[in-house]
């Protein structure tokens, strides 16, 4: 059997909720050991978060997915002797305490590096472990505030609003994996032997997504606002209605798209109006030809519509419930909805492994763990702990 593309990569997950422990998430479903530490008794509390079914949040599931969960009392000084202990063990640590934490425990990087020069820190927290505002408490919801994406989205006559899911968490969780890998090429591959920090704000991983908001303000003193589904100086790309009620959307800004549209319409007379001919000209008349758009797909039900824009080669798409995802077959044959066994559950669907990787991919070996499921196991083969110690730690509350 073929080795997986992260095997032997050892990491120890001390955050909870999202950030962070997304970051571990997708470093396991490539085949990284990870080993999640909670608290005793409580644990993440992600595990009681939204939907809950025999006293689990069905997110935990599928957040922990391939992770083996333990349980140390980390304001203890026991307990944190078992982290510097399983440091000796591990390839990367990943927290997203708030700064400062993880130093007054003894835990902070200078302290842990001693231990294992080699190991490799990502933290991922609101504002990064410097300036001014380290020291502020930080949620992913002010990440995307702070760093510019709830200012542009919604309608410019109602208040700005959020996406429907954690976006800045999961950003900043890609940041800390793409920062992890190359640390790990650095160290490896660059033959340094040597391990580093990752410093991951989460306000810093929505603000590198704002595209050109900022030379455009420094240059032009352009304050991009709120839009709702248009998006200015890309035409036509917007959402439109068909006789049926349903929406779809339309990419047709690129020049030679935007012709085969017109053409598709049967408006062969916009498609070669020299007014209408690069995206700059198009912008200058984006209400006219999204007027223009939505007068002919209102003609058509959602169906008719979609086999139109497939045949003239326009990127064009419904906007999916879950359900609709689900039922979805070009989904079933990426394998991007899974069933996964869980214990006194039963099956469970999950979202795929993304990216697919030909020679090495990504699976899910099992949901999300119990409670300290893997505790006895990591303290007896990570750090050789005896039974008889292990069941002292247990009952001083440690573990």
């Amino acid at each position: 059997m073929a080795k997986k593309a992260l095997e032997g990569l050892r990491v120890l997950e001390m955050g909870q909720l999202i950030a962070g422990p997304s970051a571990s998430r997708l470093l396991g479903e490539f085949g990284a050991e990870v080993i999640k530490v909670e608290t005793p008794e409580t644990g993440d509390p992600i595990r009681t978060w939204r939907v809950v079914e025999n006293g689990t949040s069905l997110w935990w599931y599928v957040q922990s997915r391939n992770k083996k969960s333990i349980t140390i009392n980390l304001r203890e000084a026991e307990g944190q002797r078992l982290i510097r202990e399983l440091v000796k063990e591990i390839d990367i640590l990943i927290e997203n305490f708030r700064p400062g934490t993880m130093e007054k425990w003894g835990l902070g990087y200078e302290d842990l590096k001693a231990i294992n020069p080699r190991l490799i820190m990502i933290r991922v927290s609101g504002y990064g472990q410097d300036g001014p505002y380290r020291d502020k408490a930080g949620f992913g919801s002010i990440g995307e505030a702070l760093g510019g994406l709830r200012y542009i989205t919604g309608y410019p006559d109602r208040p700005p609003t959020r996406v429907g899911i954690s976006i800045g968490d999961s950003l900043s969780a890609l940041y800390s994996v793409i920062g992890a890998l190359m640390a790990v090429h650095h160290r490896d591959v660059n033959g340094t032997g040597e391990g580093q920090v990752i410093d991951v704000a989460l306000y810093e991983s929505v603000f590198s997504m704002m595209e050109s908001t900022l030379p455009e303000f420094d240059r032009a003193g352009v304050i991009r606002e709120r839009t709702g589904s248009t998006l200015p100086g890309i035409t036509p790309s917007n959402t439109y209605l068909s006789s049926d009620g349903k929406y779809v959307v339309i990419g047709a800004n690129g020049d030679a798209i935007f012709k085969r549209l017109m053409n598709a319409m049967g408006r062969s007379d916009i498609a070669e109006d020299p007014r209408f001919e690069n995206n700059s000209k198009r912008s200058e008349h984006a209400d006219f030809l999204d007027a223009l758009i939505e007068e002919w797909t209102k003609t058509m039900p959602f169906d008719e519509v979609m086999t139109c824009l497939d045949d003239a080669k326009v990127p064009a798409g419904a906007i999916y419930s879950i359900e609709d995802i689900v039922n979805d077959p070009h989904y079933q044959a990426r394998q991007m909805i899974q069933e996964v066994n869980v214990e006194e559950l039963g099956t469970l669907k999950m979202p795929g492994i993304v990216p697919k990787m030909s020679e090495t991919p990504g699976k899910i070996e099992w949901a999300g763990p119990k409670l300290g499921e893997h505790t006895d196991e990591v303290l007896s083969e990570k750090i050789h702990l005896s039974e008889e110690q292990i069941k002292s730690l247990k009952e001083k509350g440690i573990i």
